[in-house]
């Protein structure tokens, strides 16, 4: 097996680097890294090692090497700033699809800055502010969304499970489902009920709002309600 360490020398000029892992049975890239010095080796080193554990990642090195191929490494840009690195890197993944690699996360900056159809970055940019003339609950769902969910995915990420204040919340029958900032789904609540899944907490059963009031808020701005650093996913609009 070839042994590909890098020279001091090597890693000096190199500074933060963009690598690419390879099958190289059909040349297909499995995996797309940052880093610096030997960070591009540790990955054969880590799946050589049997105590180390077999994520997707190394679960492919290992066949790889199982089958009597070796993993093909690629550098794909070097003499960035750790910044550079982190954006190339992300752009990439965005490129070839989380889906088709073997990494575990998706790149930095990725859901604010990563690929995006252009009526999101529209979206994203002039969202008219919402005027909310309803008694409504405004539910934060970014660690549950992504842009190829369908309503009902929406619907089941945005009911459950959350710590409310249940008095509040039974006068309430609009739930608006809030990704950055913006409203991306609004549904009718027929009931809260607690949560199935948590205790102590709570989730509503209901469904997608009418025509006349998804018209009128989604991709609607509400950022005003969460100010920077709030932790709180939930937020009451109460209007009498």
């Amino acid at each position: 097996m070839k042994k590909y360490n890098l020279s001091q020398s090597t890693i000096e000029r190199l500074g933060y680097y963009v690598y690419l892992l390879a099958d190289p049975r059909n040349n297909k890239i499995f995996y797309v890294g940052k880093g610096k010095g030997n960070r591009i080796n540790q990955h054969l080193l880590g799946a050589l090692n049997n105590k180390t554990k077999e994520t997707s990642k190394i679960k492919k090195i290992r066949e790889i090497e199982k089958s009597d191929f070796e993993v093909k490494h690629y550098i794909l840009r070097h003499e960035l700033t750790e910044k550079e690195a982190f954006e190339v890197e992300s752009a990439i993944i965005d490129v070839l699809g989380k889906d088709k690699l073997t990494n575990l996360m998706k790149g930095h900056n990725a859901e604010d800055k990563g690929l995006m159809k252009l009526e999101d970055v529209k979206i994203k940019y002039e969202a008219e502010e919402a005027i909310i003339e309803d008694r409504a609950i405004l539910i934060n769902i970014n660690n549950l969304y992504n842009r190829s969910m369908s309503t009902v995915e929406i619907y089941e990420s945005t009911r459950k499970s959350w710590r409310i204040n249940i008095k509040r919340a039974e006068d309430i029958k609009i739930a608006f489902s809030v990704y950055r900032g913006i409203i991306r789904e609004v549904f009718s609540i027929h009931k809260w009920l607690p949560s199935s899944e948590v205790k102590g907490r709570y989730m509503f059963q209901g469904k997608v709002a009418s025509k006349f009031l998804r018209d009128k808020y989604i991709n609607k701005s509400v950022a005003k309600y969460w100010k920077r650093g709030s932790q709180n996913p939930i937020k009451y609009v109460i209007n009498k």
